[in-house]
């Protein structure tokens, strides 16, 4: 059976380290992680999937929900023999790990929250959500990636970087982008997961992070009972692209304690 999603799966599926499982945000793809699958296939099997409706992924219109992203990702694990994994993800990534974790608590071993929150959406928060997705589906992806790009990513960013995470954005299906926004706003709690979650977690946030800054992280690293808060200095809301050499550094020293090393 071919999987439902696009993906990327590096590294040697042999290797006797848990599998790291690489969730993208919105509006990305999996290359979003390209620093991470290079600096950690080389020891363990990196497995990134085009979330629906973004990359490579179909674009399923409508309301596509963070459960609906979670048995994606699962199925397409299951498809890959995947059982147990180390589990990442950034900002709606984040989200939809928790969910995860939710889901298939039996499977993630490890659990990594990047520039991402628990907390569930607003009345305000879902009525602009709902606003946003019916503004991309009329005027496309350009114009909302012009406005968001020095969020993003902070303004000092490398060309590189900016150029990357522009490109992303453009590229993503407006269909899919509306989709997913509109299932955001309708996310659960999952802060009383948080509190009772019994795997290890890392927190990481961009010190400039304005879409979930570091108080957010402050607070899942206290509600969480075994985690670590890595704050990483010159980085906005994708730190793992902007300062990968920190960011891969923490996420090292983490997945090198669920190994055992």
């Amino acid at each position: 059976m071919t999987p439902f999603l696009a993906y990327e799966d590096k590294g040697d599926a042999r290797s006797p380290r848990l599998p790291l499982v690489l969730v993208h945000g919105h509006p990305f793809d999996r290359t979003m992680w390209a620093p991470q699958i290079e600096a950690f296939s080389a020891g363990r099997r990196v497995i990134a999937p085009d979330l629906r409706g973004y990359g490579a992924s179909p674009v399923v219109p409508g309301v596509t929900l963070l459960p609906d992203h979670t048995q994606d990702v699962a199925s397409l694990l299951d498809d890959l023999k995947v059982e147990e994994f180390v589990l990442a993800g950034l900002s709606m990534g984040g989200q939809i790990a928790m969910d995860l974790l939710w889901q298939f608590p039996h499977r993630v071993r490890g659990l990594v929250l990047a520039d991402t929150f628990a907390a569930p959406e607003t009345p305000g928060g879902r009525l602009a959500r709902g606003e946003m997705a019916g503004r991309l589906l009329a005027e496309g992806m350009r114009g909302y990636a012009d406005e968001v790009l020095e969020k993003m990513v902070a303004p000092y960013a490398a060309p590189a970087v900016k150029a990357h995470v522009h490109r992303m954005m453009t590229a993503t299906s407006p269909e899919g982008a509306a989709a997913a926004l509109r299932g955001r706003a309708e996310r659960p709690d999952y802060r009383p997961l948080l509190a009772r979650a019994d795997v290890p977690a890392l927190v990481v946030v961009g010190a400039d992070d304005t879409y979930t800054p570091v108080a957010d992280a402050q607070a899942m690293h206290a509600a969480l009972p075994d985690s670590v808060l890595t704050v990483i200095e010159g980085a906005a809301h994708l730190p793992n692209l902007e300062r990968p050499k920190e960011f891969n550094a923490a996420l090292a020293d983490f997945l090198a304690r669920i190994d055992g090393v």
